[in-house]
């Protein structure tokens, strides 16, 4: 995944947050954020905002049915 500077952002959780390598893992990007300070101030998702986080961070990979097979 490119963009994401993942020493530093290991830095901050690990030293400056204080968090557990599982606790960070578990983390989304945008959890993280917010416990870094950096989500203060955005505005309020809308539907074209859900829509692309659905399309990028699918709940089930391309041919998987509802129940999981």
């Amino acid at each position: 995944m490119s963009g994401f500077d993942w020493p530093v952002l290991m830095r901050a959780g690990f030293l400056g947050l204080r968090l557990t390598p599982e606790q960070f893992w578990r983390l989304t990007p945008a959890e993280l954020r917010l416990m870094l300070g950096q989500g203060a101030g955005m505005p309020a998702m809308n539907r074209a905002g859900l829509d692309a986080l659905q399309a990028a961070y699918p709940d089930k990979e391309q041919g998987e049915r509802d129940d999981g097979s």
